[in-house]
């Protein structure tokens, strides 16, 4: 089982840089201006003591239209250097209940263990926190060209992608309350920089028309705080100062004194 868990982590550790490689070239960098787009507002939005962004899938900062003050982002292997934080995304570094707001940019696909990494943003969350997550759509037209190479092993092609729905489903389970997602990015995937800067005006058109089909999706579900319903007590009646039968013995004792023509 352990060797089984080392090699999951090493594929997976390859996915996140491959990702990070993909990400400089013209259509992820097309992908990441987008992303950050349908970003920014969302996280304008949110406020809180301390937000992590789990990996650096691309160099531009996706946080930074963010009101949070302190902003972390968490590395993931085989990132390295002094002072930088890495971890897994499935062993989050971080105490329970302890952060605000935590950005997942296409972390479900490449790990091999999802649900744990879900359960991870769950539990390091405080009550009423939110969790951000981008995924890339299965039902977009890129689906084309994700058959040609998925099975070759290359990334972003190879990584498994999941629905909106789906994504939800798992996160009402774990207690969360998910709002309307956002769609990003309707070009072709095109490897040219210049066809892609003139099929522009199709992200205007995809999110008016075309919304559940958008390459790349963004999702805000918020952690669902418990609620207690209080249950009155019973009521109960007064305790009673003289122990039940014991006046009745008394009358008893006083009747039979009488009649005996003991008491007065």
């Amino acid at each position: 089982m352990g060797k089984l868990r080392e090699r999951f982590q090493h594929c997976e550790t390859n996915h996140w840089a491959g990702l990070a490689h993909w990400y400089a070239t013209p259509l992820g960098q097309a992908l990441q201006a987008a992303e950050k787009a349908c970003l920014d507002p969302i996280l304008s939005q949110l406020f809180g003591y301390h937000l992590l962004q789990v990996g650096r899938p691309c160099e531009t900062d996706l946080l930074a239209a963010s009101r949070v003050s302190h902003r972390l982002v968490m590395d993931l292997p085989p990132a390295k250097g002094a002072g930088e934080l890495v971890g897994l995304p499935h062993a989050l570094p971080f105490a329970s209940a302890s952060l605000d707001v935590v950005v997942l940019p296409h972390v479900l696909e490449f790990s091999p263990w999802p649900h744990e990494v879900l359960r991870e943003v769950e539990r390091v969350l405080i009550p009423e926190g939110s969790v951000v997550l981008l995924g890339f759509n299965p039902w977009s037209s890129w689906m084309g060209k994700r058959l040609l190479l998925g099975w070759r092993r290359r990334v972003p092609w190879c990584g498994r992608f999941r629905s909106p729905a789906r994504i939800r489903d798992w996160l009402s389970l774990l207690g969360f309350d998910s709002e309307p997602g956002t769609s990003c990015f309707h070009r072709p995937p095109v490897t040219h920089a210049g066809i892609l800067s003139r099929l522009g005006w199709m992200d205007g058109l995809g999110r008016r028309l075309l919304r559940p089909f958008g390459a790349s999706y963004l999702l805000v579900a918020r952690k669902r705080v418990t609620t207690l319903t209080p249950v009155r007590p019973r009521w109960q009646p007064r305790r009673k100062l003289v122990v039940p039968g014991l006046v009745d013995t008394y009358q008893q004792t006083v009747r039979r004194g009488e009649e005996e023509g003991r008491i007065d």
